[in-house]
């Protein structure tokens, strides 16, 4: 990465980024345990959100709510500039407390409707990352900017892109995934159940989903899993609840992905 600008305040997170030649192989798919705002700048690229594939240019937005699967494809090594807002939808409760303007987020299908076109934003993001500000101005900037995106995306109709047939196998292998999610999976099973080999399964899930289809399960386990602690859910009955038959391979991996271990969410 050339160029790399990224501010955390409170819960809300901005990161602006660039890179000069990337290589497809640095990207990998994303589970965030927020909202996520994705402004594209420049670049030769797709986004791939749960199966569905978005052409990229100047001024394409990407909206993901938590759990929603997202990930970067790049199609040639030209310059890739963009913004990522983080951000969990309670942090907005205090403006919008009946959840209306996130409702672009809440109010769909996983994959659907998450491209939109606000070219001339490019200005928001970047009062946003500027280094002249301190955490309090930043933190306001930051909550008022998402509102005006927010609610300019309300007032917009998505881009109508190119999604999977939702009869071919990437898009059932993605929904039977998502409806069994803690349930006992593994790789074996999903394959048969499509009566395909494990390989072929694995392939045609990776080229929908960016990943394999066990770190798409267990990513989305573990964001799910988090969100049932900060409830106050025990975090050995998360991972009960989950799908997770080993309490310590969970905590392993939680500890792995967020850092601090399941006990210390509470």
């Amino acid at each position: 990465m050339d160029t790399l600008k990224e501010f955390n305040v409170g819960d809300m997170y901005i990161r602006y980024a660039v890179d000069e030649h990337p290589d497809g192989k640095n990207f990998d798919f994303h589970v965030h345990d927020r909202c996520e705002i994705f402004y594209f700048i420049s670049g030769c690229a797709q986004y791939l959100v749960e199966g569905s594939v978005y052409p990229l240019e100047k001024g394409s937005t990407l909206i993901m709510r938590a759990g929603e699967a997202h990930c970067i494809r790049i199609l040639r090594p030209e310059r890739y500039e963009r913004y990522a807002l983080n951000f969990p939808l309670s942090a907005l409760d205090s403006i919008d407390p009946e959840r209306r303007f996130t409702s672009v987020y809440t109010d769909r299908e996983l994959g659907k409707n998450n491209s939109f076109y606000l070219r001339g934003f490019e200005n928001v993001f970047r009062q946003l990352c500027s280094d002249e500000t301190d955490d309090y101005t930043r933190r306001v900037r930051m909550t008022l900017g998402v509102m005006q995106i927010l609610d300019e995306l309300g007032s917009r109709h998505p881009e109508r892109q190119p999604v999977p047939d939702e009869n071919s196998f990437e898009a059932q292998m993605l929904r039977y995934v998502n409806e069994h999610l803690f349930e006992e999976l593994n790789a074996d099973r999903l394959a048969e159940h499509f009566y395909l080999s494990r390989s072929q399964f694995g392939r045609v899930f990776k080229n929908a989903t960016g990943t394999s289809p066990w770190d798409y399960i267990t990513a989305k386990r573990l964001i799910a899993a988090k969100s049932m602690i900060e409830n106050g859910m025990s975090a050995k009955r998360a991972a009960d609840e989950c799908g997770f038959g080993d309490y310590s391979n969970f905590y392993r991996a939680y500890v792995k992905r967020f850092g601090k271990s399941p006990k210390g969410q509470m």
